[in-house]
């Protein structure tokens, strides 16, 4: 699989999950959730290429994909990610305030992303 691929399975997923915690239904939003952590394993095998292509998502159309992205490779690049999740915080809702947590611990020094 490509790697623009491997960046859309994450993008599609991290919607799906969205879309579906919206619905209620958490079952649906785990599975999705499951596909999108994998996609990124997968881009995280191709070092600074599938990184590449996950940052590419900072554009996407849709905040929960952009913060989701920005999440994931804050640890990496947060040069390019902290503006991403600066601009979501500035919201109010559930992204906004997923974006607003992971920057309160990047500046805190307690990041950490939990893939296990």
């Amino acid at each position: 699989m490509k790697l623009q691929e491997l960046a859309e399975e994450f993008a599609l997923n991290v919607a799906a999950q969205t879309d579906a915690i919206w619905k209620g239904d958490a079952r649906t939003g785990n599975k999705h959730a499951k596909r999108y952590i994998a996609a990124f394993k997968r881009l995280s095998e191709h070092r600074d290429a599938g990184m590449d292509a996950l940052a590419e998502l900072f554009t996407h159309p849709r905040m929960d994909v952009r913060v989701k992205a920005a999440i994931y490779l804050l640890s990496a690049r947060p040069e390019q990610a902290r503006p991403v999740l600066e601009e979501a915080a500035k919201s109010e809702g559930m992204i906004p305030f997923e974006a607003s947590q992971a920057l309160k611990y990047w500046n805190e020094g307690t990041w950490r992303l939990d893939l296990d």
